[in-house]
């Protein structure tokens, strides 16, 4: 059977394609030696920008990622997106699945909390000496994207009511006013109320909801998690909410370089379980400002790798 009338075949056709092109235009702009040894500045040796660590499961007959993100503190699309070759409703028993629980900090404050939302996270920064801590997150979708930029926490309420706003009263003509607390209440137990109107980090009815782009703006936790925060954070807490898909930063003198879906591509793994490539601009650039002195023992190819699959698992990139 022919290309032209296996549509099967022109996707994988398409993908390898897209994958090529990509390949060939991040070569193009990557340094020579030459330029890699231009760089000034010193390596930023006390500053650490690496928490958690890698871990491992063995799929079992009854597995989910579903299941499997919420037992480990992870969102669906970060499962997805660390193991683009798995089944994710039905892994192969005895499949070795990487569960991705380390991340470089985002570019931001470190103070109070911080979003990001390409990688559907949330780090609280408790204070100093106290160490990071971090949660899945689900956010806004298309046309109800959550804002980037900063505000703080106004409000704090156990049991909240739910207020549907006009908009979505429009597309839900059948919504009451008003939503009190209960099972039936999609902002779940406890709600943490932005200085942005009608913005707020909430827990939910919905858990499955949880690292996806499924809200229609707001910010969810999984109902354990939003307990735990909400114990943590006083009212005048900062929040900065950042689109990094792309993280660089130190562990241990070491460069690690950790990119992530951008979020058209998370829709597409939502859906897919696969998205089209994308290069990424100024990476290079980027690469060397923040390896300083050290931009000779950066391992170009392994940043190009990390930069292609976007898996979102820290990759180290000096030699």
């Amino acid at each position: 059977m022919s290309h032209a009338s296996n549509p099967a075949a022109r996707c994988a056709a398409s993908s390898r394609i897209a994958a090529l092109v990509f390949l060939v235009v991040s070569l193009l702009a990557a340094p020579g030696p030459a330029a890699a040894n231009e760089a000034q500045a010193a390596i930023p040796a006390a500053v650490d920008s690496l928490v958690g660590t890698i871990a491992y499961h063995t799929a079992r007959e009854e597995d989910t990622f579903v299941d499997l993100a919420r037992a480990h503190g992870l969102g669906f699309v970060e499962l997805v997106a660390a193991n683009r070759d798995v089944d994710v409703w039905l892994p192969e028993p005895g499949t070795r699945i990487v569960l991705p629980k380390a991340n470089l900090l985002p570019d931001a404050p470190r103070r109070g909390i911080v979003i990001n939302l390409p990688e559907l996270r949330l780090y609280h920064f408790p204070g100093e000496g106290q160490p990071v801590e971090s949660y899945p997150l689900g956010v806004g979708r298309d046309g109800w994207l959550t804002p980037t930029g900063s505000t703080e926490i106004v409000r704090k309420v156990v049991g909240p009511t739910w207020f549907p706003t006009e908009r979505t009263r429009a597309d839900r003509p059948d919504l009451p006013k008003s939503v009190p607390p209960g099972p039936d209440n999609p902002l779940g137990t406890h709600a943490l109320y932005l200085g942005w109107p009608a913005y707020l980090i909430h827990g939910t009815n919905r858990p499955y909801g949880v690292g996806r782009r499924v809200s229609r703006g707001c910010i969810r936790m999984y109902p354990e998690d939003v307990v735990k925060l909400y114990a943590k954070v006083p009212i005048g807490t900062p929040v900065t909410v950042v689109d990094q898909p792309v993280k660089i930063g130190w562990h241990q003198n070491e460069l690690y370089l950790e990119v992530h879906p951008t979020l058209a591509q998370v829709d597409q793994l939502e859906f897919d379980h696969r998205f089209e490539p994308e290069p990424i601009d100024d990476l290079w650039r980027r690469l060397r400002e923040v390896a300083g002195e050290a931009a000779d023992r950066i391992e170009w190819s392994a940043a190009l790798s990390a930069a292609r699959e976007r898996s979102g698992v820290p990759i180290r990139v000096t030699r």
